[in-house]
């Protein structure tokens, strides 16, 4: 697929419009190996959805998006090929190559499910999480191959399950990655059955509270009011947690979004865009700007 819009590039430090860039979708697979929950070892390819700008200046700088989880095998089978195609767009446009890895147990990649955490009162969080960290890395470094892409400079974003995940290889502080984002990150809530109550709460803050101990890659955490699967206060305790352990990180928390603000990432992507231009900025990536608007 390749579509058309209005980039603004930096060339030579300085920043330059092409009223004719082009939008580049191409799909690759790369193979991972991870482990579950029992220890058990699962290797296969999954599937990668790529995004870039064909102008944009070269190396380009990389970021890797990361995926939520549905709580039913049916809705993870159904979820196809992971793209975020609207937000992955707004990141080539800040001149990033974007990687989209549809992990082990989802959509087109298939599988086992590598990253379950357990019955609701037999949670076991973190397995599940290193799971997807590893394949976030193996993406990472898949990429770094390329003769396009910056070896150095990347950043790792991720939304729900997949924003835990940022916070994870947050706390393995791989090397050259500049910055790591979270969008509402969490586990083992429910809407239907139990909203705004996760699952075994204090064994999620024990988590980031462990990987704060290590974690000294720069950290956003995005969370809203409403957010009906881990509600407006246990968020901001995982975090204060992560942040008291010695992680790094700032939290933005956002009023309340239509009935579910778990969903801000996808369905209000305005809400949050000058927020994370100003962390990116702040964190090894001065010289980004807001896409210019089409009239």
């Amino acid at each position: 697929m390749k579509s058309f819009f209005q980039a603004t590039l930096v060339v030579g430090g300085l920043w330059t419009t092409f009223a004719h860039a082009k939008l580049i979708e191409e799909v690759i697979k790369v193979p991972v190996k991870v482990a579950d929950n029992y220890g058990k070892e699962v290797a296969q390819d999954i599937v990668v959805t790529l995004f870039y700008d064909d102008a944009a200046p070269k190396p380009y700088p990389l970021l890797v998006l990361g995926h939520g989880r549905d709580g039913e095998a049916a809705g993870r089978a159904a979820m196809g090929r992971a793209r975020y195609s609207v937000n992955s767009r707004w990141f080539t446009r800040l001149g990033f190559m974007v990687a989209v890895p549809t992990r082990v147990g989802y959509g087109e990649s298939g599988g086992e499910d590598v990253e379950y955490t357990g019955e609701c009162n037999r949670k076991n969080y973190p397995p599940g999480y290193a799971a997807a960290a590893e394949q976030t890395l193996k993406v990472l470094d898949t990429m770094r191959q390329r003769p396009d892409a910056s070896k150095d400079r990347a950043v790792i974003v991720g939304q729900s399950f997949g924003g835990a995940t940022a916070i994870t290889v947050a706390a393995q502080n791989p090397p050259g990655v500049q910055a790591t984002i979270n969008f509402a990150g969490g586990g083992g809530g429910n809407p239907k059955t139990k909203p705004q109550d996760p699952c075994a709460a204090p064994l999620l803050e024990r988590m980031f509270a462990n990987y704060g101990k290590t974690a000294r890659t720069p950290s956003l955490w995005i969370y809203t009011q409403n957010d009906m699967y881990s509600g407006p206060k246990l968020p901001k305790e995982w975090f204060d947690a992560f942040k008291a352990a010695g992680g790094i990180g700032e939290y933005t928390l956002y009023p309340p979004l239509g009935d579910d603000g778990h969903g801000l990432f996808s369905k209000a992507p305005e809400v949050w865009h000058s927020r994370v231009l100003e962390f990116l900025r702040a964190n090894g990536y001065p010289d980004i700007r807001a896409p210019e608007v089409k009239k």
